[in-house]
């Protein structure tokens, strides 16, 4: 059965393509059919950045722009978007965009492999910032551009280059021209129902039915990890159900005890509405994946997809959060840390799907803590993750919730760390027994990342150093390292 045709906006033209295959990746698309060479390939894993693009899409009215990992974002999900390319930003007279000549003018490119990534970031962040009348300082270039890895230059000249694009004459993309063209599209495909191998639901109700119908097919979110299987693993998927469509799972709602997070909605956005609740889950939220991987990434494909090492479930399970699950049939609200049954593996029934994340909102006293240790400060994954959620009151702990990932064959509650806390007076030697509790209650593995014995050792540090924060003490980790502005010299 063949996919229906990918129809998207590049150049100010509508792009149509025929019989692609449903895991055919954008990048395979843009280098091998499109012939766009300037995107390169580099790691095929979303690591790099080298193969990074733009797309534009149509949310309220508004154009909003998003860079993304094209070597494992699936060609399918830009039906009905905007895409641009590091050969699609220069101008008509071929002057070089800001983003490009601010890279000339700062001597940011060496070698040049990953150049294309990072002008195309540059581009992102001069299309949300700069056009928008926001300053970029030093700190916000070095977070938007922490998905994108360079050998040669040091990052400096590159981080030159992203606050030298405003000094720049500005350029500007024609937004009401593509809104229109994106809002034609959006008209062509309510015509045509969601058939084929590549499934691509704008309902809800549309999407409990085709899950239904279709239960073997591979379900993606952003497809950040099942693009991984497809580059490095070559597997092949008969069909695929998209559900970043899904108008109902796209947003954020408020309650008054909870906030919902939709399962399509983007892992950037989701953690805004964390940080906005939780301001210092910030550091925590920036150090997931860089930025490209977080656009396309959702907190319902983390969630569902079940990772040990993935860092959004600890947090949540942390915080109290339960999932709810979706089928024909009706829905399923249980709490996160019993979703899980084994590595990758969880309760969803072959009709179900993820539908919200419902997290609590921040009780009085809540002391919160999130921990990432990884061998790379940006854009790695961790060895371990902690987080701990407490209130102490008259001294003693009242309330404690730990999730930890790293440590287990799934993300896990630590329940035995939590027992040596609860109703204990909030000490020093009861932060110690806790540790010793912590470390017996897991017996992780040993892999690339790190050792088990490694892995034990830090989970118990982490408790001792959240004694340490909760008693004042700053200034004991990166996260309060600020990068300095440039300055003249």
């Amino acid at each position: 059965m063949e996919s229906r045709t990918i129809r998207f906006v590049r150049r100010g033209e509508l792009v149509s393509l025929t019989n692609v295959p449903p895991d055919r990746t954008l990048l395979e698309v843009l280098r091998e059919d499109l012939a766009c060479t300037g995107t390169k390939e580099g790691c095929g894993e979303g690591d790099c950045g080298a193969c990074t693009v733009v797309l534009g899409e149509n949310v309220g009215g508004q154009l909003q722009y998003k860079a993304i990992n094209s070597c494992i974002r699936l060609a399918h999900s830009v039906d009905g978007l905007a895409l641009w390319t590091v050969e699609d930003i220069v101008g008509a007279d071929g002057s070089l965009h800001p983003a490009q000549e601010a890279m000339v003018q700062c001597h940011g490119s060496q070698c040049g492999f990953c150049t294309p990534g990072f002008v195309m970031s540059l581009f992102g962040m001069y299309q949300n910032h700069t056009c928008q009348g926001e300053a970029i300082s030093r700190e916000l270039a070095q977070e938007e551009l922490s998905g994108n890895l360079c050998r040669c230059t040091g990052y400096r000249p590159i981080l030159d280059a992203a606050q030298q694009m405003q000094a720049l004459p500005e350029v500007a993309v024609d937004e009401p021209a593509v809104l229109e063209q994106l809002e034609e599209l959006a008209a062509r495909r309510a015509q045509v129902p969601a058939t084929g191998n590549y499934l691509l639901p704008e309902t809800l109700s549309e999407l409990l039915f085709l899950r239904a119908q279709h239960p073997q097919a591979q379900i993606v979110a952003g497809c950040t990890d099942v693009g991984l299987w497809v580059t490095k693993m070559h597997m092949q998927f008969e069909r695929v159900l998209d559900v970043t469509r899904v108008r109902e799972l796209r947003a954020v709602e408020d309650y008054p005890n909870h906030i919902a997070i939709g399962a399509s909605v983007t892992l950037t956005d989701a953690y805004a509405a964390l940080v906005a609740e939780r301001p210092q889950l910030k550091t925590f939220a920036n150090r997931f994946a860089g930025l490209p991987v977080r656009n396309s990434g959702t907190l319902g494909g983390n969630v569902a997809n079940g990772s040990p090492i993935g860092d959004s479930m600890p947090l949540l399970i942390a915080l109290g959060a339960h999932v709810v699950l979706l089928s024909q049939r009706g829905h399923r609200d249980i709490p996160l840390e019993t979703f899980y049954t084994g590595y990758r593996k969880n309760v969803l029934a072959p009709d179900e799907v993820v539908g919200w994340i419902k997290v609590p909102r921040p009780a009085e006293g809540e002391l919160l803590r999130a921990y990432k240790i990884s061998k790379r400060y940006d854009d790695d994954i961790s060895a371990v993750c902690l987080v701990i959620n407490a209130a102490v009151e008259d001294g003693v702990v009242a309330r404690v919730r730990i999730g930890a990932g790293g440590v287990a064959a799934t993300p896990a509650r630590a329940v035995q760390a939590e027992a040596a806390l609860l109703g204990q007076p909030w000490t020093a030697e009861t932060a110690r027994k806790a540790t010793a509790a912590l470390r017996a209650e897991f017996q992780p593995i040993s892999d690339m990342r790190a050792s088990s014995a490694y892995r034990s050792e830090v989970l118990g540090n982490l408790m001792q150093r959240f004694w340490l924060e909760s008693r004042g003490l700053a200034q004991i980790n990166l996260e309060s390292f600020r990068l300095a502005e440039a300055t003249a010299s």
